[in-house]
């Protein structure tokens, strides 16, 4: 196969890796909106979990291509199961593509991607390079294949075309399946630094690359993809979600030298509000099971201790720059900071999918708000829209995914605006 990439900047720098450069590709990739040019800082977000980056690729590019096209934002979140490691592989060695992408994963479509393989014979997930028994490169996709080289070229094709092309993407992938993240930015709102992990090490990555902190010189932007709380008190069950909930918590309190943008698919809902069904998943259970603490019982994403712990990681959040507790807002806060009553059409930004033999038929028409975008006391204010772009149980604005894209739009800051 034909190598055409250059190599990979260090970690943790701004300066990105592209493509070989071309007449072409330099024409398009450096235009920017006179509209663009008069704003300091990114305005507009998207977060989505694309449940498949791969099979988005192949089957929903056109239709994903418009709405951002459409939607224009500054930077995206994507969280992708299985193929979002692919992806981040891939944008490893692929680098310049355009928006402000951000991956990372774990969560409620794990179970939709293994079943997709069995059923399909079809493998979605592509590993990072390095051998079965030895560490991973997370900057390197597996291509020593004839499918793995297909798949790839699959991805720079979609990632190379209109309107990706004017952003430059960072990645973290994961050593395991059902991990990475990337962050897609447009070329003009370029980060000041770029890390990987919780801790900001920037030559550290998180172990299943669930993690992208970008600082811009105004707040920072936090991607993740929560690890899915599963069903057991196991070590990849329980246990692991309330190590990640540990960490966030001490995140949000030790790291607040700039307001925050956190955002991703933090896989839980925060309040029965945030359900279309609340005793629907409250009583939800795995063939049967009873876990041992009742706060754990329900589906994941929606047991009360998942729920109290989300709780205390948004009250105990200090931004310490102002010497305050500060109130942050999220996606049902952002969102809820303007629509306030619940909306069953429009208010949900995961669902059961319509009835197939891939999914339970007990979950049509369920839906939990699980992506958010969590922003710090100073930035409310600024909040001109936060949106849910999928509705109805026909998943339309889903694009192929069990998610939709989640939107935030902030206005320009105010210098002479007094202090929240």
């Amino acid at each position: 196969m034909k190598r055409f990439f250059k190599p990979i900047e260090k970690e943790g720098s701004a300066k990105k890796p592209t493509l070989s450069p071309s007449k072409k590709d330099g024409e398009n990739n450096c235009e920017t909106s006179q509209e663009e040019n008069k704003k300091e800082e990114p305005l507009k977000f998207v977060t989505w979990n694309a449940n498949s980056l791969l099979l988005r690729a192949k089957n929903n590019w056109p239709e994903f291509s418009k709405f951002v096209t459409n939607f224009d934002p500054d930077v995206i979140a994507i969280q992708c199961d299985c193929v979002m490691r692919h992806a981040c592989l891939m944008f490893g060695s692929f680098g310049a593509t355009g928006l402000s992408y951000l991956f990372t994963s774990g969560a409620v479509a794990c179970d939709f991607v293994a079943v997709f393989e069995a059923e399909t014979g079809t493998e979605v997930r592509m590993p990072a390079a390095g051998s079965k028994d030895s560490p991973k490169n997370p900057g390197e996709l597996k291509d020593d294949t004839k499918p793995s080289r297909e798949e790839k070229q699959i991805l720079i094709r979609a990632l190379s075309s209109p309107p990706f092309g004017n952003y430059q993407i960072w990645w973290s992938l994961a050593d395991s399946k059902y991990a990475g993240t990337a962050l897609l930015v447009k070329k003009c709102f370029q980060p000041k630094i770029v890390s990987f992990s919780l801790d900001k090490a920037a030559s550290k990555h998180e172990p299943d690359g669930r993690v992208i902190l970008a600082e811009f010189e105004n707040f920072r932007l936090l991607n993740t993809y929560a690890p899915n709380n599963g069903w057991k008190e196991e070590e990849n069950s329980f246990q692991r979600r309330r190590k990640w909930d540990k960490r966030m918590l001490e995140f949000v309190t030790q790291h607040s030298e700039k307001p925050l943008i956190w955002c991703g698919d933090l896989n839980v809902s925060h309040e029965e509000i945030d359900v279309s069904h609340p005793e629907f998943f409250s009583a939800a259970k795995l063939n049967g099971y009873i876990p041992p603490n009742k706060e754990d019982c329900g589906q994941p994403g929606f047991t009360l201790s998942e729920r109290k712990r989300f709780g205390a990681v948004l009250k105990e959040y200090v931004n310490l720059s102002h010497e305050k507790m500060c109130t942050m807002v999220m996606a049902p806060y952002a969102y809820r900071f303007l629509h306030k009553e619940k909306d069953m059409d429009c208010g949900f930004s995961w669902s059961g999918h319509p009835i197939g033999k891939w999914f339970s038929f007990r979950y049509r028409g369920k839906r939990m708000r699980i992506d958010y975008f969590i922003v710090s006391e100073e930035l409310k204010n600024r909040i001109v829209a936060c949106e849910m772009h999928g509705q109805g149980i026909e998943l339309e604005g889903f694009y192929g995914s069990d998610h939709c894209p989640v939107s935030l739009e902030l206005s320009q800051a105010n210098p002479d605006a007094p202090e929240s």
